[in-house]
């Protein structure tokens, strides 16, 4: 189907959106100046939606809002969930069973997309691979359109793209848990347990983000970490070209990391070298991870100096281990992104000394006994804020070697007392990164929120020397 198609066959219809967020404003404008029937749901009030609720009632919005907002999705014929809406809620199944049309907007991107696509999933790393596939195709002078989950929605631009162009997308289980069309290339950078406050359970967690793969074709493109047992396992759905990319092993088809600490490529017994991991600019194995993710995706359609010229030059994707600043003599990292364990881990691997480190957050109902052994192994204090912050500790004290490892403990009640404790306790030579392992909806919309905040508290702190 043409997007102009699409659009027509809208006219005479109500179209719902739920959520006025990142994704959705530009979408929900899109749709007004095309003369259609908009009606926006949101929790929030007039006065909290500010100036969108002014801008989006001014083009024709009409709106339901407050505790019952959803209640007005009755009257619309067509529904687009916010992406971080839980597909199988009750009201959304109600609303599917009274025949109403329950969508997204990246599910009718994928229908309407002209040009080929790239699609990331995984429970970390998703966003930094996404980005640099992007980075890659647009070093090497392609027209590159980047968005999904990564906080942009591409549907607007949908009549603006010419089939030469790529689209690259990161997609979340949230989104993919109804996607019913795959992309041309799917990368899938590892499972481990996410969001199971939300999921019915882990199986269901992983049958969303095998959706990446389940419905692609034999023309398709697969890439897979055959590092992780889950995704390994997920080689079995695959359709077309199966590719991989690992840390520990040789691929028959996708990057590896060889033992010299050279990035490679292996075409079923054709080995390329491509570069070693000290020109990575970004610091971390796990971002070595990444690259080999990215160049397994866009291997034979990128040429290799624009893989070499990315990897030299990119400092990273805000809110991961960013760099914040240096003050006397103590170094500063917003790593808001790590809202589970696995990604916590990956940040506290990037270092190669014990940290301060700010952790807490919001319950997502995932363990913390895994993330135990490694704060022991990389943290000298640890900061402990928010809804998790006993669940925290008491899997790092019941850890073996908790006695013997020297780590302190501390408490803070807010993100403004934790950076005071942090900047007390810190000396010159130190490391402070904030690593939630948690998200950051006890106190904040979103990691993004959460992660500016830090930044702020940080810049705003005095030299002790002045």
């Amino acid at each position: 189907m043409t997007a102009a198609r699409f659009f027509d066959g809208l006219h005479g219809k109500r179209i719902g959106f739920v959520g006025v967020g990142v994704s959705h404003r530009r979408l929900i404008e899109m749709f007004l100046e095309k003369g259609l029937q908009v009606l926006v749901c949101d929790k929030k009030s007039e006065q909290e939606l500010g100036e969108a609720y002014e801008t989006l009632s001014s083009k024709g919005a009409h709106f339901s809002l407050g505790e019952e907002y959803l209640s007005g999705l009755e009257s619309c014929d067509v529904i687009f969930r916010t992406p971080g809406m839980y597909f199988y809620l009750p009201v959304l199944t109600r609303l599917r069973e009274m025949g109403k049309v329950v969508t997204s907007e990246m599910e009718v991107f994928f229908d309407l997309c002209p040009c080929k696509k790239y699609a990331v999933t995984g429970s970390d790393g998703k966003t930094t691979t996404t980005t640099l596939i992007s980075e890659f195709f647009k070093a090497a002078g392609r027209t590159v359109h980047l968005g999904g989950n990564i906080g942009r929605a591409l549907l607007p631009e949908v009549e603006r793209m010419s089939p030469d162009d790529i689209a690259v997308v990161e997609l979340s289980s949230f989104q993919l848990i109804s996607m019913r069309t795959s992309p041309d290339v799917a990368v899938v950078t590892n499972v481990a347990p996410n969001h199971l406050d939300v999921h019915k359970d882990m199986e269901e967690y992983i049958a969303a983000k095998e959706n990446l793969i389940r419905h692609q074709n034999a023309f398709s493109r697969t890439v897979l970490n055959i590092d992780n047992e889950i995704t390994r396992e997920m080689g079995k759905l695959v359709r077309g070209v199966s590719a991989g990319f690992s840390r520990c092993r040789v691929p028959d088809n996708g990057a590896y990391l060889a033992p010299d600490g050279m990035l490679c490529y292996n075409s079923f017994g054709s080995v390329t070298q491509i570069l070693h991991k000290d020109e990575i600019r970004l610091p971390g194995i796990h971002n070595v991870e990444n690259y080999l993710a990215a160049i397994t995706a866009t291997w034979g359609e990128v040429p290799l100096e624009a893989v070499r010229a990315v990897a030299r030059q990119f400092g990273g994707v805000e809110h991961r281990i960013e760099f914040v600043r240096e003050l006397d003599g103590v170094r500063w990292y917003n790593d808001s992104i790590a809202t589970s364990p696995t990604r916590t881990i990956a940040g506290l691997n990037s270092f190669d000394q014990k940290l301060i480190v700010i952790a807490g957050g919001y319950d997502k109902k995932i363990p913390f006994e895994p993330l135990a052994p490694k704060i022991l192994e990389k943290v000298k204090v640890l900061i402990l804020t928010g809804l998790t912050a006993d669940k925290i500790e008491r899997a790092v004290t019941q850890c073996d070697g908790y006695a013997q490892s020297g780590l302190r403990i501390l408490r803070a009640q807010s993100m403004e007392d934790a950076v005071q404790i942090a900047y007390e306790q810190s000396q010159s030579g130190d490391i402070v990164s904030l690593s939630p392992a948690c998200a950051s909806f006890d106190c904040y919309p979103n990691f993004e929120a959460r992660g500016r905040h830090f930044k702020a508290l940080v810049q705003a702190l005095v030299s002790k020397e002045s």
